[in-house]
């Protein structure tokens, strides 16, 4: 009689970085050749824990030291309780749990939710990571998706042509702690979107199909100028993580040598404890050297590697690139090519970060933003404060955006001189930079028109600094108006409608005489005059026509 395992195969899909290019991972997939044993395994949750052991074991005849994704129906977790098999396969292939990331996939009704999440608790506590499977194609409920607190979330790359989305999920994944990966990626075009929208992971043809045999290489489209805009806290070490080359902390040097000779991408190798904690780091080069020196094999091969090893450089998951650099920054100089483990709250290694990545995005983050600043003022154009904008938006924060300029401008050009107004545009924009603190962000979009970002509490500092200073340019006194809208949860859904909104309030700003401040709510007509000549406390509802769409 056949069993089937007689007529399965198993294929691999890179997941790739889309910061770095590189292959993050690689997902198990069955292939039967024959009959439909994913259908059966659906059913039955015995045959489902057998597949992902076999894909372990799968993995380890191809001798790939990358992490690995195997996959698991949501039912057949909460029915077993756990995969204390897949545990033990993992162990016998030489692997860590942390190494492996289960995606629990669809489909998720009638699973009973309680026994699943104790189960997730269960893998988590072996080591196992936890992904999310089918997310935006599936069934699996909000709540539920928070409270299973995963590692990593799957997009369907479906869910691409609706961007909003896209960026709402990353925004979760951000206060969950989790990567956003998007799956069944084909086109550019969709790789590009995936890239705006904020998914660090992705998989697909394009990059690489399955194949029996691990990619050696993937493709991965160009990054067009601008397709990423990094914090001013720089960006995130998360976008580039990369596999870690991980062995015991009691391996011997001619262990190590042999990976290092085998795998010429090995940058270094990290050994770690029984728990997944780095305790020494092994650079590639500094190694290889001492073993090739005269008498050098006879003297170490069977020693433990980490007498050849230095103290690990590691940073938490949450850190910046710039923190990264700090790390890189003490100590010895002639460690600055070390890679540096990237730990979890737990301090296991996640995997590393090479500084060549880091410098390389950092002075694109830095081109990028000098680029985008107003040559006469050095403060952001209009992108940095609407992308922060949409970025509000999808955190479901109020906020304040404020539009400022300089009354009958182009007479103070005419009659002081251009030298004057330019004059002029500076001392505004420096008032308003030092009025700016913590979550305030001021933008400069040209001619005499500054933006301000805001929380509503911050707004009067904001306003007081520049309405309530005597103005002037070359002799002649000026005055300011500004216009706010304020925007609650709900109000808009991107910074177009938020400017919509804005516009007619600047023309209510600018009819009144002198210093003027007009205040409206996004979603409700009318205005309140908090500056001018007709400045009053009154409520909403001085007459302010409603923007039509767009």
């Amino acid at each position: 009689m056949h069993s089937w395992t007689d007529t399965l195969r198993f294929a691999f899909q890179p997941v790739v970085n889309l910061t770095t290019g590189g292959v993050a991972a690689l997902e198990i997939l069955a292939r039967p050749e024959t009959g439909d044993i994913l259908a059966e395994a659906r059913r039955d949750p015995e045959l489902d824990g057998r597949l992902a052991v076999s894909a372990v074991r799968a993995a380890a005849r191809r001798e790939t030291l990358l992490p690995l994704h195997v996959n698991v129906f949501a039912g057949t977790l909460a029915d077993l309780g756990g995969l204390t098999p897949l545990h033990t396969a993992v162990r016998a292939a030489g692997r860590l749990p942390w190494e492996v990331t289960i995606d629990v996939g669809p489909p998720y009704t009638h699973v009973p939710q309680q026994a699943l999440l104790e189960a997730v608790g269960a893998l988590r506590g072996q080591g196992f990571r936890i992904g999310a499977d089918g997310v935006g194609d599936g069934d699996v409920p909000l709540r539920l998706l928070t409270d299973l607190a995963p590692d990593l979330v799957k997009l369907d790359a479906s869910l691409l042509a609706r961007p909003a989305a896209v960026r709402a999920m990353r925004t979760l994944c951000d206060q969950l702690g989790a990567l956003l990966s998007v799956e069944g990626v084909e086109t550019e075009l969709q790789c590009a979107a995936a890239v705006s929208a904020g998914a660090q992971l992705a998989q697909g043809n394009l990059f690489a199909p399955p194949a029996r045999l691990p990619a050696a290489d993937v493709y991965v489209p160009p990054r067009s100028p601008g397709a990423s805009a990094p914090s001013r806290s720089g960006p995130s070490v998360r976008q580039f993580v990369r596999p870690a080359a991980l062995l015991a902390a009691t391996a011997s040097a001619g262990r190590v040598r042999a990976l290092l000779t085998g795998s010429p991408e090995v940058s270094g190798v990290l050994l770690v404890d029984a728990h997944g904690v780095p305790v020494r780091s092994v650079h590639r080069s500094r190694f290889l050297l001492s073993m090739s020196g005269r008498y050098g094999h006879a003297l170490y091969a069977d020693r433990p590697a980490a007498k050849l090893g230095d103290p690990p450089r590691t940073v938490g998951i949450d850190a910046t690139a710039w923190e990264v650099l700090d790390v890189v920054a003490v100590g010895e100089r002639d460690r600055t090519s070390d890679d540096v483990a990237v730990v979890d709250r737990y301090g296991r290694c996640v995997g590393v970060v090479r500084l060549a990545d880091l410098v390389r995005a950092l002075a694109e983050s830095r081109v990028e933003e000098a680029a985008g600043l107003n040559p006469l003022t050095r403060l952001p154009g209009s992108d940095a404060i609407t992308g922060e904008v949409d970025r509000r938006i999808a955190d479901g924060r109020t906020f304040a955006l404020s539009w400022l300029d300089v009354d009958h401008f182009k007479q103070v050009n005419d009659g002081a001189g251009f030298a004057a107004g330019d004059e002029l545009i500076r001392s505004v924009g420096r008032a308003l930079q030092h009025a700016a603190s913590g979550s305030t962000h001021v933008g400069h979009i040209g001619g005499d028109d500054f933006l301000v970002l805001a929380d509503p509490d911050g707004l009067d500092p904001v306003a007081a600094s520049v309405l309530d200073a005597p103005w002037s340019a070359g002799g002649r006194a000026v005055s300011l108006s500004l216009a706010t809208v304020l925007c609650t949860p709900g109000s808009v859904t991107d910074h177009r409608q938020a400017a919509a909104w804005l516009a007619p309030l600047k023309k209510a700003a600018k009819s009144i005489g002198g210093a003027s401040w007009v205040l409206g709510r996004a979603g409700l007509p009318g205005h309140e005059v908090r500056r001018g000549a007709q400045a009053s406390a009154a409520p909403v509802g001085c007459g302010v026509a409603e923007p039509g769409p767009g």
